[in-house]
């Protein structure tokens, strides 16, 4: 079998794995290191093999720890993907919080979530189709997904709401569909890119966004409503 890239997960970004552990004593620090260490291994073996064809003692080996350590961090392996699941959530999370907070326009905030959003797997076509295949193929795993795109498409709408009340984003369609259609795209982009890796992952959903975001603008918004106007006031021939 032919890959078109090297299987790697990227390891945990150094600054965000010292704030993760700040006023951990050693032992806590440990905890936090054998969890990562298991569940990058999980990952890589993932994109690898597959995942229905890893198992715990193979995540295990990889990380080079007991085999009963691994129900210490996770009860079963679909746990693993339920961790990673999270981790996109959090990053909508976060991007909301940036937007609250004012520190981000709502705009650059969301171009940032949707070119970041798939995180550890925009390295690894395999790992993508590793997941998303484990998921189409199991009903517990396809209702964990779905509520989380749940909870992600309704952190987007209020991100969006946010814009609509800040005159950053037109009110001609409501958030809530503007989440919807946006997620949508992305989500699908993301498969797309999985089965053809045609260039990085970051690089096509920024081409994207530029492209779906371009009448978003407040200054757009007054030029769409007149375009709109017009074409309703042109006599039917």
């Amino acid at each position: 079998m032919t890959h078109s890239r090297p299987h790697r997960v990227r390891k945990t970004n150094p600054d965000v794995a010292a704030k993760a552990t700040v006023g951990m004593n050693r032992r806590e620090r440990h905890r936090v290191e054998i969890r990562d260490r298991l569940f990058r291994a999980a990952l890589r073996l993932f994109a690898e093999r597959g995942y229905f064809a890893t198992t715990v003692e193979d995540i295990t080996e990889a990380a080079d720890v007991g085999k009963g350590t691994f129900f210490n961090y996770f009860p079963t392996k679909e746990h693993v993907l339920a961790t990673y699941g999270d981790e996109r959530v959090a990053v909508v999370e976060r991007a909301l919080e940036s937007v609250r907070s004012r520190r981000m326009p709502v705009l650059e905030a969301l171009r940032e979530l949707a070119t970041t959003l798939a995180g550890q797997s925009a390295e690894s076509a395999d790992l993508l189709r590793s997941i998303f295949a484990a998921h189409l193929s199991s009903a517990s795993l396809r209702g964990d997904l779905q509520a989380r795109l749940r909870r992600a498409r309704a952190l987007m709408a209020e991100m969006f709401a946010i814009g609509q009340e800040r005159g950053e984003i037109p009110r001609d369609r409501s958030a809530a569909d503007l989440a919807r259609l946006t997620h949508i795209v992305f989500f699908g982009s993301t498969i797309a890119w999985a089965v053809n890796p045609d260039g990085s992952l970051p690089k096509t959903t920024e081409e994207i966004w530029n492209l779906i975001s371009a009448g978003w603008s407040a200054d757009n918004s007054n030029d769409t409503g007149k375009l709109h106007r017009t074409r309703k006031a042109q006599p039917r021939g």
